[in-house]
């Protein structure tokens, strides 16, 4: 569809841009900012995007002519036709130029008189490198009837950070990622999912309600995580203990070889009970040494995690087309959260290298508890993940609302951004460094976003796009509801077991 002219200006057209007055279509608003549309150049069809718009009319162009009118109390429309002289005008950036080999970039401007068109959907979808067959739908284009479908290949192997202030819809985002990593076809190449819920907000994929994924989702709570002392080393305990010194590391290793060698012996699996009792009756210890280090594996042992086996058995808790939930709302703990989290991505990590795991993509929430700018237990693993999983086919999810405390090391291996609603001008700062692709107009449109769009930047579109995101499919999380509705539940649960308790008596 035609929506407008190309018009002579001071500065174009130019290679990088035009201006074009507005063919008022029959529409109320016949083109926004954002909006993509396309004309023929001389080096082939370009791709542009609206970035201004404008009204004009030249009767209302002197202040004090309108001033004096308005005065008399007459308005300049009834005495002139000045409704007819108002026009629109918007200002638009050359993307680049689809051609049959791909995207290039423009080196020449394109004519004053040139028609401007809507761009068509099949177009753009091509322009932005979008997978129409197989892809990971996120939503629909702002102000286009184009379905978002992402190569996965593209959107996950690089990584992806989802960021956006609190109630910007990141987690509604994430769930509809996750839906459509359930839903996939196993001819369309299936990939495991592990989602760090830090509070809880992700049990619902497990339950009926909505589309029904249960028979894909397991949840396995925090107080039934265990982590299986045989498969620690003394570095892994050091990776806990980050003040344990080498030489303590050394004397802890020679205990753990022992009751290895007691172990596959016949003797059974041990825990952190036995490395205790030995690491006591070592009398070949530096007594100074032995209460250092007995204080240190106390310390690990009052958490009340470390057992005699992993619970889950990591190395198979990962299925193709399948999601593990790993609960920790009822862990208050910050550091227990991060060994616990540091052990799994470990392993998770391992296993894969080995090719005892599928291809998976690990959701971290509130990612920057996990791997901050400064220290954290698990901050390691996750930048060695954030480095190396692509070679692996392990992906990270990067979920913060807090960017600028999230590591630099693991936000910049994040090849692909999904920005919602972000305001704190550090926060935004921190964005606009990580990608070259954010500008200044940019960065002013994500603080204005409204709930549930968002600004997708990187690996996974050639350009940067607006998308409202869809719908989900599973049932919305307790943590959903609005706060008249938490009130009246609690207030009914509670009358409910006030009569309960009345009954009983």
């Amino acid at each position: 569809m035609e929506v407008g002219t190309v018009i002579t200006t001071f500065e174009g057209p130019s290679p990088s841009g035009f201006s074009f007055v507005v063919t008022c279509n029959g529409r109320e608003i016949p083109v926004r900012r954002g909006q993509f549309v396309e004309l023929e150049t001389e080096e082939g069809k370009a791709i542009a995007s609206v970035v201004n718009v404008i009204k004009t009319n030249r009767y209302f162009m002197r202040a004090e002519s309108v001033k004096e009118y308005e005065r008399s109390g007459k308005t300049l429309t009834s005495i002139f036709p000045a409704d007819r002289w108002e026009y629109i005008i918007a200002d638009a950036r050359i993307v680049g130029i689809q051609t049959g080999g791909g995207l290039e970039r423009t080196t020449f401007p394109p004519s004053p008189g040139q028609k401007v068109y809507e761009a068509e959907p099949e177009t753009l979808a091509r322009f932005l490198g979008l997978n129409p067959d197989g892809g990971v739908e996120l939503g629909k284009l702002r102000h286009h009837e184009l379905p978002v479908k992402l190569d996965l290949t593209k959107l996950l192997r690089k990584h992806v950070a989802i960021l956006g202030m609190s109630g910007s819809g990141k987690s509604f985002g994430t769930h509809v990622v996750i839906e459509e990593l359930l839903e996939r076809a196993r001819e369309k190449g299936r990939v495991g999912v592990v989602i760090v819920d830090v509070h809880g907000e992700y049990s619902s994929l497990a339950e009926g309600g909505g589309a029904d994924y249960s028979d894909h989702v397991t949840v396995v709570r925090g107080r039934d995580l265990q982590i299986g002392v045989p498969n620690l080393s003394a570095h892994q305990f050091r990776e806990f203990l980050p003040d344990m010194s080498e030489v303590q590391a050394r004397e802890l290793q020679r205990v753990l070889d022992e009751l290895h060698r007691e172990m596959h012996s016949g003797k059974g699996p041990f825990g952190l009970d036995e490395v205790i009792e030995r690491v006591e009756k070592n009398g070949e210890i530096h007594k100074q040494l032995q209460q250092a280090l007995l204080g240190w594996l106390f310390g690990l042992k009052s958490l009340g995690i470390f057992e005699r086996a992993d619970n889950p058995n990591w190395a198979s808790a990962v299925e193709p087309g399948e999601a593990l939930i790993v609960d920790l709302s009822d862990i208050i703990s910050l550091r227990k959260k991060q060994i616990l989290i540091a052990y799994a991505a470990r392993r998770l990590f391992n296993a894969r290298k080995n090719l005892r795991a599928p291809p998976f993509v690990l959701c971290l929430e509130e990612a920057h508890q996990f791997c901050p700018e400064g220290t954290a237990i698990s901050k390691g693993v996750i930048e060695t993940m954030a480095r190396e999983g692509r070679k692996f086919y392990a992906s990270l999810v990067l979920i913060s609302q807090r960017p600028v405390r999230l590591s630099t090391t693991v936000l910049s291996q994040a090849n692909t951004n999904i920005i919602l609603r972000v305001t704190n001008p550090y926060d935004l700062e921190h964005i606009k460094q990580s990608s070259e692709c954010i500008t200044g107009d940019v960065a002013e449109m994500i603080s204005s976003l409204p709930v549930g769009e968002a600004l997708i930047v990187g690996e996974a579109v050639n350009h940067p796009i607006f998308v409202k995101i869809r719908k989900r499919r599973s049932r919305e999380s307790a943590h959903g509801m609005s706060l008249e509705e938490a009130a009246r539940e609690f207030e009914l649960r509670s009358s409910r077991a006030r009569e309960d308790a009345k009954a009983f008596m």
